[in-house]
């Protein structure tokens, strides 16, 4: 139970700074005060907050791997764990990227 809420509190205060520069700028295209023209500003902007939520997400995975790592004091299964951790780290950006890859090359296409 120390360990989720160990976890969870470190997680949040990782997540400050992101929520600090969360704010717009009101001149901004798509800022507060300004309405959304069409179906495709809605598409990129869901298409940006996707993205920045994949990079914290493997950020945060990294970060976990690394510390999975740092704590493993040579015994083989932790040693596993760690290395697991950071290799379903690798697969996951890889999907993501790829991910991104097939909505911009849909994107092309329609277009």
């Amino acid at each position: 139970m120390k360990k989720i809420k160990l976890t969870l509190a470190s997680l949040g205060a990782m997540l400050l700074p992101v929520m600090a520069l969360a704010q717009m700028e009101p001149n901004a295209p798509g800022g507060p005060g300004t309405s959304v023209g069409s179906l495709q500003q809605i598409i990129h902007a869901l298409e940006n907050a996707a993205g920045l939520i994949f990079g914290a997400i493997a950020v945060i995975m990294f970060i976990i791997a690394g510390v999975y790592f740092l704590t493993a004091g040579g015994e083989p299964e932790k040693v596993q764990k760690a290395r697991s951790a950071f290799m379903w780290g690798i697969a996951g950006v890889v999907v993501g990227i790829l991910a991104f890859s097939i909505i911009a090359v849909v994107g092309s296409v329609i277009k």
